[in-house]
This record gives C-alpha cells, sequence and structure tokens, in this order.
C-alpha cells in the first residue's frame, strides 16, 4: 500500500528529516584518518537523541549500529565498530531518525583524507545522479523514470548500478511501498502523486554491478572488490518541484 502524506504529515517528517540531515553532516565531518567506525556511529547517536529522536536503524531487523557505515568495496549496511579509518578511504554513511511517527532517511559518501581522483569521480557522479533522478519526481511520472534516468547518467560516466538493493517508499515505516530501483526503462511501474515521500539512493560501483553479503548477514560489498559509493535523500512528491525532506533550512549535504 502507498501511504501517501498530509500536509500536517509532511511537515512531521521535515522535522524527521531535519535531524536525519543534521546527524548526517556531524558524522561526514567526523570522518578523518584514525577515527573508528564505531566512533562516528557514538557521533550520529547522540546527535539524533540530542533531539528527542531515535535512530531508525538502531535495533532495526537487529541491526546493531545507530548508523550504517561502509568503507571502501562496502556498498551498504557496514556494522560500526573498531574499524580504523585510513588516509584515502571513501566512508558511506547512511542514518535515519525517527521522531513524531515519522522516519527521515538520507546517505552519503565522505572522502577521508586525501584520495584517488577516481575515488572522487565516483563519489560525485553518484550524488548527482541522484539529482538527475528527481528531475523526473514529478506528478504524473512514473517511478521507472527516475530509475531510468538515475542509471543513464551513471552509466555515461562508465559507472555501474547496484541491482540487488534499492530505494524505497519512507514515511510511517522506515521502509514503504514503492520499490525505487535506480536502473530500469522509462514509462513504467507506479505513477507519481503529490504527497508520496521517496527514499531514493543510487548505489554506484566502480566496476561490476553485482555485490555480495558478507557472513555477519549485513555487510554488502562490491562482487570485484571494487569502490561503490552512496547518496541518499528522502523527497516529497509535490505540485511542483519535489521537495528535499533530509535538509538543514534547505541546505542538502
Amino acid at each position: 500500500m502507498i501511504r501517501v502524506k498530509s500536509t500536517g504529515e509532511l511537515e512531521q517528517m521535515r522535522t524527521a528529516g531535519r535531524i536525519t540531515a543534521i546527524a548526517r553532516k556531524a558524522a561526514a565531518e567526523a570522518v578523518r584518518p584514525g577515527v573508528t567506525t564505531g566512533e562516528i556511529d557514538r557521533v550520529v547517536r547522540r546527535t539524533i537523541e540530542g533531539f528527542g529522536a531515535k535512530p531508525s536503524f538502531l535495533g532495526y531487523g537487529g541491526f546493531p549500529g545507530s548508523a550504517c557505515i561502509s568503507v571502501n568495496d562496502e556498498v551498504i549496511h557496514g556494522i560500526p565498530g573498531s574499524r580504523v579509518l585510513k588516509e584515502g578511504d571513501i566512508v558511506k554513511i547512511d542514518v535515519g531518525a525517527f521522531i513524531g511517527g515519522f522516519h527521515g532517511d538520507c546517505a552519503c559518501t565522505v572522502p577521508c583524507g586525501q584520495v584517488s581522483d577516481e575515488a572522487r569521480r565516483l563519489i560525485e557522479v553518484t550524488r548527482q545522479s541522484f539529482y538527475e533522478g528527481i528531475r523526473f519526481a514529478h506528478e504524473g511520472n512514473r517511478v521507472s523514470d527516475i530509475s531510468h534516468a538515475v542509471q543513464v547518467y551513471c552509466e555515461e560516466h562508465g559507472f555501474s548500478v547496484v541491482r540487488k538493493f534499492v530505494g524505497h517508499g519512507v514515511g510511517v515505516e522506515l521502509h514503504e511501498s514503492p520499490e525505487v530501483p535506480n536502473f530500469g526503462k522509462p514509462g513504467h511501474g507506479l505513477r507519481l502523486h503529490k504527497g508520496m515521500t521517496l527514499a531514493i539512493e543510487p548505489m554506484v560501483n566502480q566496476g561490476v554491478y553485482d555485490v555480495r553479503i558478507l557472513p555477519d548477514g549485513w555487510t554488502v560489498k562490491t562482487r570485484d572488490g571494487k569502490l561503490s559509493a552512496h547518496y541518499e535523500n528522502t523527497i516529497a512528491v509535490t505540485d511542483g518541484e519535489p521537495e528535499i525532506l533530509t535538509s538543514i533550512d534547505g541546505e542538502v549535504l
């Protein structure tokens, strides 16, 4: 079932989204050589709880952290812990906050110190592919119009988009219908309607799009061991331009 949000519910989601975006920014600012992924996770938890909200991911399906922190060839769902970041790593930070009955969900990829030109290009293309996608997040368009735009942009730049994991609706539940793939043909699937809220999240690999899940049951890695980047925001479909809900007073990381 697709949950279309009322004006009041969207206001609640803006609050959740703003807290989520603040936590993402705080975590990104904590990335530097010598810091552990566990320390960054604690920054996320303190930030979210400081607003009276709850980390959406903590305990979700048994996940042990407040954020998913994935490094280099880890695509998503990395478990924070004792891993020490080093110069040249790229760090994916995925956070969610729950308050007032609604979730916000967003992610970014952060360079740790100086990274290679190719790593930086991967990060930039992944972020921009999100914006290429939301150009089509208009009432009356279809979900696959977003998906196709993300795929085309990434592949034009020599990268591949992950097929096994996709974006999703978000709101009362962290994961709602519909699924929002980052690939596919345009003009197919569900039509977009005002009040729909979606977590659009390109997951983009330097090499092949195939991935594997580690024995911990969570961490997803690229099949070929090459780098991956991730970028995500929660958006609302309006009767005009889409609104990014995971922003800080209109600013988006």
